[in-house]
């Protein structure tokens, strides 16, 4: 192959060509090539849009739960990175270019048979099939879009990752370039040979390439600015200056098989050639670029150049006894501005820039380096990347199917020697400073048995989703991430650790774009099949949600099992409602089941969920079998009540014994739905009350006596209009206390309503209050006097049979009794005085005449019943009576006072009698005065016509009669007036009234005259003063003045 091309001094160079794929073929085939002159980019197709890219689905979708396969390595348990159906079913290639330096020839025998490979595979995962909990580090995909199509007919040997692109270089010597979906956005053809390293400016827009054919292409994506440098020997790196695109020196390194490394930097005169390393220390097979610093390669070790003082810095040297530089390529990275990351054969150096101290020569660089750390690992390394975690490394590991000897060991001689040996998987590992590995991750990569170390590298890049590394190998490339939180729940998922899982959810909180209720129903489904109903009922709520189709579906698949009793708990009422079947149907599960059950749940449940009617039947017809009906009945009184009967619910509350009956019976007017059950009502009142009895201090509670349920009897008295008397005496005479209760509060609060039934209350006071039968007796009219007398005598109660005796008239027996049974001389005389009869005191005091006791009883209650000459003379001489001069005394005594009380009465009474006389004498014969405009009383008339305004005497005026009451009235207004005699003579005439003031004509006969007739008009009135006798009357006059 040739190793140069038209090499121009100053640098320049045509334009590379565009290549446009062609329908269904690779880029590898003859593709037609476009004019140099052509800058016209011509986009490659887009047909492919799989997901499988590193930004497959840009939208925040839910998490699906789609398996992965798992990958084992050896024993250990790694997460597969690739699908098994991502790999390509066609048979495994070699890469078309031959590389000189490849020790991977082909020496013409054929590779072994694809079934042959596959049955090596299906024993490599028999032994590996051992799988331990420990969780990948990275998550894994192929890159999609076209990525397939062009890797077909041709294979990926170099790799370059910018911030909006990823650059594909090949063996056939064209640049791909792709989205982050691997969907291929342009193609062109800078080399006719291997591509062997490829590098991005950090603007992204110049991509350098070095190839095999001796060129090195640097290219610009969105300019015609582009360079063409032949070297004429294979180039194995090119390393672009940082900024490349912002600064005018366009500068950058390239080294390969010549063992020299040249700095190339525009100048006036084209570009400027600095050789930084010469020949003899082997090829220089990789560079690497950072700030003023160029680290690069050669088969003796790492040297560092220091452009800024243009020294070279340090030396590194190559690991003793390390294989062939060629076989495995050093890998350098730079981890930031003063890290350096080596990876050679297996071991791995750290090394940090630092600044030298005062002591440094002027000619020598300002910086100097030293190693931090070297490490030795188990493989060989094909790729090296700096990790997120502090002091870890990410490590492409390329396990050799043998020990390769070093470059200066004589070749193999037999042809089986000669043979390539099968290579392992390679695996990424994440190794910490310290050497310890993290985690190790088996990749499947399509022919990975046929790939040798240097087919493989690791390029890190980062993109919208944040950092990724991309694994290259000829005929695939895979994309590896950092695992975020739904990665780690679908890892959790796969192994079947739910509650994992949701814990994780909920740490996530709402924000959380993942899809919890997916993985919950699997959880539960997983709980269910292995019979723990329980625990799956309780992780319903969380699971399920407001998801109503979710938990009717569940119901039933917990119906099926026969488990609905774990999950009823948990069932929404609301948020989401159900339909009312599956309510209906837990319901009736409970009620074969589990009836206390059924109970809470009916007074927790919203009633507006189920038919109320529907289970009222059935809980009716399993009440009469029922082993706990009372928890039945108390089911029936909640169903009837919330179904707005509160009647039909009463008589299983009353058998209930529910302490807020009465409440529900005043709040709902249920009196009538009493009627038939008004015994119940009182005995459970009455339970009411020796329950609060012995909760009570009991300090004044008669225990011997029976609790009066007063609230019941109380509430049946109140609604006799809804609870008819007769209805309750028939239920309460098999309980005649009550019965007893219920007459007695009846009566008191209406005598009548009892009437009926006074014979019996005569009984029932009788038998449990006898002390309140005489009340009874005084107070009610409507007994029988001879059974109320048979049943006083029966029970021996005297006193009330004294009583009944003085009603029915046999006074004289009830006397006797008095006397004979009771020996009461205080009651006898009461008695006597209510009866006021002259020969009951004539009895009472025969009888007394020969007991003491008797007569200084009478005398000790002397009053003006009792006459005590009458008494003391019935007394018997020499009868010996104790107390008697006391009694005397007494009576002596009180007789003084009341003569004492007489007389000062008389006294008073006479006083008062003059002093009123003395006042009705004065006012009867003090003056009255008048005038003009003195008004009648009674007719509201002037009593004298006033003189006309001529000033002339008016001669005839109306009679007026004074009386001494001083009422003034006409003689017409007065019964009987005008029927008076006419006034005669002069004497009569205004003057002798004195109205106008003057007298005239002879007083004494006027005097004489008037006194005769006012005789004659008091003899022809009917009455006196028509004013008084109205006040008298009370109708009274209204007197104007």
């Amino acid at each position: 192959m040739s190793e140069s091309q038209d090499n121009r001094s100053d640098g320049s160079f045509p334009k590379p060509a565009n290549i446009q794929p062609s329908p269904g073929k690779s880029n590898g085939e003859s593709g037609h090539l476009v004019k140099e002159n052509d800058t016209n980019y011509i986009p490659g197709p887009t047909t492919d849009n799989s997901t499988d890219g590193l930004n497959g689905d840009n939208s925040t979708s839910k998490l699906q739960l789609t398996g992965t396969d798992e990958a084992l390595h050896h024993g250990e348990n790694v997460a597969s990175p690739v699908d098994d159906n991502l790999s390509q079913s066609g048979d495994d290639t070699e890469t078309g270019e031959e590389d000189e330096d490849d020790d991977y020839d082909d020496d013409g025998e054929e590779d072994e048979d694809e079934d042959e490979d596959e049955d090596e595979d299906e024993d490599e995962d028999e032994d590996e099939g051992e799988d331990e909990d420990v969780e990948p580090s990275l998550k894994y995909e192929r890159l999609g879009g076209n990525t397939s199509q062009l890797l077909e007919k041709d294979s990926a040997c170099a790799l370059a990752i910018s911030d909006s692109a990823i650059l594909l270089g090949t063996h056939n010597g064209i640049v791909h370039i792709l989205d982050f979906n691997g969907v291929l956005q342009r193609s062109y053809r800078p080399h006719t040979a291997t591509i062997t390293d490829m590098s991005v400016d950090t603007t992204g827009d110049f991509v350098a390439t070095a190839s095999i054919d001796g060129q090195v292409v640097i290219h610009s994506s969105t300019t015609p600015e582009s360079y063409v440098f032949n070297l004429k020997r294979p180039m194995r790196t090119v390393a672009l200056e940082p900024g490349f695109g912002h600064r005018g020196s366009r500068a950058f390194v390239c080294g390969g098989l010549a063992g020299t490394l040249v700095l190339h930097e525009k100048g006036w005169l084209g570009h400027k050639e600095t050789t930084l390393h010469s020949g003899g220390e082997g090829p220089v097979w990789a560079s690497a670029w950072r700030t003023t610093l160029i680290a690069w390669a050669c088969d003796t070790g790492v040297r560092l150049y220091d452009t800024s003082s243009s020294t070279r810095v340090a030396y590194l040297d190559r690991p003793a006894n390390s294989p062939r530089a060629d076989l495995f390529r050093c890998t350098l990275r730079w981890q930031d501005d003063v890290t350096l990351l080596i990876g050679w054969a297996d071991y791995i150096k750290v090394a940090r820039v630092r600044q030298r101290g005062e002591g440094a020569t002027i000619n020598s660089s300002a910086v100097t380096i030293e190693v931090l750390a070297v490490l030795q690992v188990d493989c060989m390394i094909a790729g090296l990347s700096p990790h997120a975690d502090a002091g870890s490394f990410l490590v492409l590991a390329y396990i050799t199917p043998d020990t390769f000897a070093d470059a200066d060991d004589a070749p193999p001689t037999t042809r089986e020697a000669q043979r390539r040996r099968e290579a392992h998987r390679p695996e990424l590992r994440l190794i910490s400073r310290a050497g310890e590995e993290h985690a190790s991750d088996a990749l499947s990569i399509t022919g990975y048995h046929l790939y040798g170390c240097n087919d493989y590298s690791l390029v890190e890049g980062a993109g919208p989703l944040g950092t990724f590394w991309i694994v290259l190998s000829p005929q695939a490339l895979v994309i590896a991430r950092p695992r975020d939180v739904k990665d780690h729940i679908e890892w959790l998922v796969q192994r079947k650790r739910y509650e994992e899982a949701l814990e994780v959810l909920e740490d996530m909180g709402p924000q959380g774009q993942v899809d919890a209720s997916i993985i919950g129903q699997k959880y539960l489904q997983h709980l269910v099949d292995d019979g723990e109903y329980d625990k799956a009922a309780h992780m319903t709520p969380k699971v399920l949600g407001t998801n109503a189709v979710a938990w009717e579906r569940w119901i039933f698949t917990f119906a099926g099992k026969s488990q609905l009793g774990s999950v009823a708990p948990f069932v929404p009422t609301r948020d989401p409602q159900l339909g009312h079947v599956v309510y209906e149907m837990i319901l009736g599960h409970m009620l074969v089941n589990n009836q206390e059950s059924l109970l809470r749940t009916i007074k927790s449940w919203p009633t507006s969920i189920y038919d109320i009617p529907a289970v009222i039947v059935a809980v009716k017809a399993a009440l009469g079998d029922a082993a706990k009906k009372h928890i039945l009945m108390d089911c029936l009184a909640e169903l009837y009540i919330a179904n707005h009967q509160p009647g039909k619910a009463l008589p299983y509350l009353l058998r209930l014994r529910r302490p807020n009956v009465f409440d529900l019976i005043r709040e709902h007017n249920l009196f009538t739905a009493l009627r038939d059950d008004a015994l119940l009502l009182v005995e459970f009142d009455q339970e009411l009350e020796e329950k609060r009895r012995v909760q009570g201090d009991g300090e004044g509670t008669d225990f011997t006596k029976p609790a009066a349920p007063r609230t019941a009897i109380q509430l049946l008295v109140e609604n006799t209009h809804a609870i008819p008397i007769n209805r309750v005496v028939e239920q309460l005479q098999s309980n005649r206390f009550f019965l007893y209760l219920y007459l007695a509060a009846l009566f008191e609060e209406d005598p009548q309503h009892a009437s009926e039934y006074a014979d019996v209350q005569v009984e029932l006071f009788a038998e449990f209050a006898p002390e309140k039968l005489i009340d009874f007796l005084r107070a009610s009219s409507y007994y029988n006097l001879e059974v109320a007398f048979r049943i006083c005598d029966q029970r021996d109660l005297v006193p009330e049979q004294v009583f009944l005796l003085g009603r029915m008239g046999d006074n004289k027996r009830a006397l006797n009794l008095i006397i004979e049974r009771l020996a009461d001389v205080n009651r006898a005389i009461d008695f006597a005085k209510e009866q006021n009869d002259d020969d009951l005191w004539e009895d009472l005091f025969k009888y007394s005449e020969t007991r003491p006791a008797f007569i200084r009883g009478l005398l000790k209650n002397v009053s003006t019943e009792i006459d005590p000459i009458r008494l003391i003379r019935r007394i018997k001489n020499g009868l010996e009576i104790p107390g008697l001069k006391d009694a005397l005394i007494t009576i002596l005594q009180d007789f003084n006072l009341q003569i004492s009380l007489l007389e000062g009465c008389q006294t008073i009474l006479l006083g008062d009698g003059a002093s009123l006389q003395e006042r009705l004498h004065l006012a009867q014969t003090g003056g009255y005065l008048g005038g003009a405009a003195a008004m009648c009383p009674v007719c509201d008339e002037p009593l004298f016509i006033p003189p006309p305004d001529t000033g002339t005497l008016v001669s005839q005026q109306h009679l007026v009669l004074l009386f001494l009451c001083h009422h003034a009235v006409h003689a017409g207004c007065v019964p009987g007036g005008d029927a008076l005699p006419p006034r005669l003579g002069a004497s009569l005439s205004l003057g002798t009234i004195g109205y106008y003031g003057g007298l005239g004509g002879d007083v004494t006969n006027a005097v004489s005259e008037k006194v005769t007739y006012t005789q004659e008009v008091k003899a022809q009135l009917a009455s006196g003063c028509p004013i008084c006798e109205r006040s008298d009357s009370g109708a009274g006059f209204a007197i104007n003045a």
